[in-house]
């Protein structure tokens, strides 16, 4: 039951005619063709043609944003891919003449929590299907159980910004300032999947579930007649408010419909629930009979009783349909991204042609003064765009879609980097002035509310959350980077409300083999909160006045954030208080960090930011060691391997798999990506990059909370990381003797790599976390024999054969010992046969369990051994093997064959031989500098 049944309800055929297959291109064409014509006809000059304008709303569309169904969308998110995909995409929209204006959801919405964490829960039962499923198959999970890899949104704003598309971010309603942007900037409709937007009757109603991009160049999807939803239910147009707000939403719930939803026969009993369309006609057959639409009459008719204290919830949520529909609109005003302190601006001087191949077309541009950090300078803007341009020279695209050029041409490149011009404010920024504690709120940009929202300072108050006052100048900033989704958004909830919702990830709540992954990166966090709230200046300050023996004391606030993250102790049924801790060093004020212009404000934005992510250390900024665009990855990698002494995450193999896929050309390779097929998809690897990803994410907020001392271009997350080529090279760093080989012979990148990992690991105890268990019984895949699976849980000393001598340098073992055990067989006949399994069938040997003097050893002894036998020089775990004739005889051999039973000197000489040549072998296999796994 909810609202939502209204948009299964349309994409029924319950309706005829509700819903009407249409090509967005073709569309947009016709509208650049009538267009034209209109102009030739009044003699006008043709400078640009009128486009087809859409609003976009990314929440409802995040998988078709990330390209469709990749069935490897597991293994921590196809960047490159995805990027390709959306430049295919904008392309097409573009030389078609269709415009999209793209919103993602920023708001806290404490009204809506627990629609939230009821959808987090949905999440987390698909998170444990998947796991589950990868863990028995070691497949790719079916598109049922999708869920957006982890820092998805962060990296499609940043991909559809670098593509030039105009990008928002909601700050107080979500549904409401969408609606609001499409009415108030006349765009020509709505794309979306949510039947509260059905409810505002849009100019146009789009589905964005099944939006798709075909081969032949058309952009299929289904446009929902609102006309004949209301026709096929008789009721007018103006009380499908009424209708909508009857289904139930946050504000009126089914809890409060009980009653209503009973004495008109709908049963919302799980064993005998009334189907969609039932009900659904049902309640408008009632909206039809009602005398009036006075929402007094409504209230009588629905509860009986004006008095009724539910009746104040119906007429609240009527109204906030009503305030998303043409004729209420203006009763909900939120804050406008492009009009924000407009006095306060100033013009641009500068061009975006200066940095970029083409102009931006992106809304706002004009005023994005008002919304940068000092750090992004022209300069700097130019550097990043190079060294952007630099580490993707090599790139090379695959488009999965061939398109057809239509008859009109749009103007505008898709590959064109969006850049930002810079003016400078013209005036020092001190922001000591600014700290003083205040009792009033400085949010005033967000003091426009949808009549059922709190504004922020009755937000504070009923929540009981205290944090410091912010200071009006960085409030603007960070409301109006937030607003154009150039910021995380977690930096404008920390600030107005002190709250932060944190979704589940990809991992496993069972078999956990590091804590989970949000209390890994806490501490950064609690940096952040310091440094967002100027908690060492504030303390510095009542130093002062303490040393001064000032009669007026300066409080230093307790800064605590409220964080809800899942748990089984605490599955979002309170929040966790978090307490914000000092950075350990004088960091500037908030001001200075956001707006100084000197030098050392530069260097201290960077030290900062280095600071939270732990790597604070010479060789981070040494670009020989860490290229550029290569620093977000080397902190996060740093920062996992010394989050705790305790306890260790990363092996030496997958920190090694890490870099090198860094490095790898592939890297940048769509077309080789796309065709990479992955024998094995394993549980760790799934894990290890959504702990990554999720690292990526919490220090892209970092360095937006230090100013963003890292340009935007040199984060991007398909610069450093492709999900699929990290699983491929986890499985071949698996069975790699050494690093020459994991980087197949390319002694350039080895160097790299051993750059990049000494920074990483530069003034760090080096603890790599322990080998695997033994893997536990299990559907056996098959693997090639140049491929180990990531998670193989092998014991350390049988695998690989890394330098130790024990097993072939390259494929897999060998077929392990019978589960019969060892037997004596003489002239063919078996004679006895004696001792355990070292395992069970089709199993690796395994360690004896107990102490060792409390337990006798199984022994084979065989004349011709067994057929199936293990490798060269294999012993165990140094178990004895006792053989009946010859002391060097060869441990692999066919059974029963004479030739065995003679021991001659010659063979004696040639097996001396061969452990001679095997020993310098293994001294001589390293290349300088290169070292074997061991």
């Amino acid at each position: 039951m909810g609202i939502q049944d209204l948009q299964t309800f349309l994409d029924s055929n319950c309706v005829q005619g509700g819903s009407v297959p249409v090509d967005l291109l073709k569309i947009a064409r016709m509208v650049a063709q009538k267009s034209q014509r209109n102009r030739v006809i009044k003699g006008q000059q043709i400078h640009n043609f009128s486009k087809l304008r859409l609003v976009l709303d990314g929440e409802c569309c995040l998988d078709r944003l990330y390209g469709g169904f990749f069935s490897d969308w597991a293994c921590g998110g196809q960047w490159n891919r995805m990027l390709q995909f959306l430049a295919v995409l904008i392309q097409a929209m573009e030389m078609s003449g269709l415009e999209i204006a793209v919103f993602f959801n920023g708001c806290f919405e404490p009204l809506r929590r627990p629609d939230w964490v009821q959808h987090q829960l949905q999440v987390r039962a698909k998170v444990n299907n998947v796991l589950k499923h990868i863990t028995t198959k070691g497949t790719p999970p079916p598109k049922i159980w999708w869920t957006p890899p982890v820092c998805l949104r962060t990296s499609l704003r940043m991909a559809l910004r670098h593509l030039n598309v105009t990008v928002l971010c909601s700050m107080d309603d979500h549904h409401q300032e969408v609606i609001a942007y499409c009415r108030e900037n006349n765009y020509n409709g709505l794309i979306a999947d949510d039947a509260e937007y059905a409810a505002f009757d849009p100019p146009r109603y789009f589905s964005s579930e099944q939006l798709k991009l075909t081969y032949k160049g058309s952009l299929d999807t289904k446009e929902y007649m609102l006309s004949e939803l209301t026709r096929a239910l008789n009721i007018p147009s103006d009380r499908l408010c009424i209708l909508a707000a009857l289904l139930g939403n946050y504000i009126l719930t089914e809890n409060d419909l009980a009653d209503f939803y009973k004495n008109n026969n709908i049963s919302t009993n799980v064993l005998n629930k009334t189907s969609v369309e039932q009900m659904i006609k049902i309640i408008a057959n009632f909206v039809k009979e009602l005398p009036s639409a006075e929402l007094d009459v409504v209230s009588q008719k629905v509860f009986g009783s004006v008095s009724d204290p539910r009746c104040s919830k119906l007429r609240q949520s009527v109204q906030y349909y009503l305030n998303g529909t043409k004729e209420g609109f203006l009763h909900y005003k939120p804050v406008k991204p492009t009009k924000v302190h407009k006095l306060d601006s100033k013009p641009s001087t500068q061009t975006q042609s200066s940095l970029s191949d083409t102009p931006s077309a992106s809304e706002g541009d004009s005023n994005l003064e008002t919304s940068r950090f000092a750090s992004e300078t022209l300069e700097s803007e130019r550097e990043s765009l190079n060294a952007y341009k630099q580490a993707t020279a090599n790139a090379k695209t695959a488009p999965q879609i061939v398109i057809d050029p239509p008859g009109i041409q749009g103007h505008g490149d898709a590959d064109a980097i969006r850049t930002e011009e810079e003016q400078s404010d013209g005036h020092a920024i001190n922001g000591t002035h600014n700290l003083l504690i205040s009792s009033s709120s400085s949010s005033s940009s967000s003091s426009a509310t949808s009549p059922s929202h709190a504004t922020a300072d009755s937000a504070r108050q009923l929540e009981k959350t205290h944090i410091p006052t912010t200071s009006p100048e960085v409030m603007r900033t960070a409301s109006e980077r937030h607003q154009k989704g150039l910021m995380s958004p977690y930096i404008y909830q920390i600030l107005i409300a002190g709250e932060i919702k944190l979704p589940v990830l990809l991992e496993d709540e069972n078999h956990r083999e590091f804590p989970s992954i949000h209390v890994i990166y806490r501490p950064i966090r609690q940096m952040v909160y310091a440094i967002l709230f100027n908690l060492h200046h504030r303390m510095y300050l009542a130093t002062k006045s303490k040393e001064k023996g000032d009669s007026e004391k300066i409080e230093i606030p307790d800064v605590t954030i409220k964080e809800w993250v899942w748990s089984k102790s605490n599955p979002y049924q309170t929040p966790e208080l978090v307490k914000a801790e000092q950075i350990g060093w004088g960091v500037p004020t908030i001001q200075r960090l956001w707006f100084g212009t000197v030098i050392d404000d530069k260097r201290r934005r960077l030290r900062g930011f280095l600071t939270c992510m732990r790597s604070d250390t010479p060789l981070m900024l040494n670009t020989s060691y860490v290229p550029q665009h290569l620093l977000v990855m080397a902190c996060v990698l740093r920062y996992i391997m010394s989050f705790s002494d305790k306890i260790k995450i990363l092996r030496r193999q997958e920190l090694d798999a890490f870099i090198a896929q860094a490095f790898s050309p592939e890297l940048m390779n769509a077309q080789y990506l796309q065709d990479l097929q992955l024998p094995l998809v394993t549980s760790r690897g799934v894990q290890l990059a959504t702990l990554f990803m999720a690292g990526v994410e919490t220090a892209l907020l970092a360095n937006d909370a230090c100013g963003a001392p890292i340009p935007w271009l040199m984060c991007c997350p398909w610069l450093y990381f492709d999900g699929k080529l990290f699983h491929h090279t986890l499985a071949r760093a698996t069975i790699a003797k050494n690093l020459l080989e994991l980087c197949s012979g390319h002694i350039d990148r080895v160097v790299k790599v051993e750059r990049m990992r000494k920074a990483i690991l530069e003034g760090i105890t080096v603890v790599f976390a322990r080998p695997p268990l033994p893997v536990t019984p299990g559907i056996r895949v098959s693997v090639p024999s140049n491929i180990l699976p990531a998670n193989c849980t092998i014991n350390d000393g049988l695998m690989r054969g890394r330098g130790s001598g024990t097993l072939p340098q390259r494929g897999l073992m060998r077929r392990p010992i019978p589960s019969r055990g060892g037997q004596l067989e003489i002239a063919g006949v078996v004679v006895g046969q004696w001792g355990p399994n070292y395992g069970q069938p089709g199993r690796l040997p395994q360690p004896l369990q107990g102490h060792p003097r409390g337990r006798i050893p199984p022994q084979v002894t065989s004349i011709g051994g067994i057929k199936y036998g293990l490798p060269r020089g294999f012993n165990p775990i140094n178990r004895p093997t006792f053989q009946t004739r010859g002391a060097t005889r060869a441990p692999i051999a066919g059974r029963g064959k004479k030739t065995q039973m003679k021991v001659t000197g010659k063979k004696k000489t040639t097996v001396k031989k061969t452990k001679e040549t095997e020993k310098k072998d293994i001294k001589s296999r390293g290349i300088d500098g290169i070292t074997d796994y061991k």
